[in-house]
């Protein structure tokens, strides 16, 4: 399945919900910053929780991981609040997202197995 990726603003709740599921290829990772470019565009990013459904995410292949990197930077720079990354019970997955958040010294994110 190919990478699909979903961002909806709770602005009243102050949450940014952003759904990924699948494999993500170089372009798709690539449309999904852009669309995350134009939701960050409208809001005080440091006043926002991101939550992140990776329940549907497939273990990211060697080449993607630096895009991953990537966002994890811009969550970082963009400074949200607190960073949730929900996965289902995928103890591959999970040491992936662990690895990547402290190569970029994130501190204020949580990894939720569902």
């Amino acid at each position: 399945m190919m990478g699909s990726f979903n961002i909806q603003l709770d602005q009243a709740g102050k949450v940014m919900k952003v759904q990924v599921e699948g494999t993500f290829s170089t372009e798709d990772a690539m449309s999904s910053v852009e669309a995350y470019h134009k939701s960050t565009a409208s809001i005080s990013v440091p006043e926002y929780d991101i939550d992140i459904d990776c329940t549907k995410l497939n273990v990211s292949a060697p080449d993607t991981l630096p895009i991953l990197e990537g966002c994890f930077q811009l969550y970082k720079k963009d400074g949200f609040k607190n960073i949730k990354l929900r996965i289902a019970k995928n103890p591959i997955l999970k040491m992936q997202l662990n690895r990547i958040a402290r190569s970029v010294q994130l501190t204020n994110y949580e990894v939720v197995e569902e």
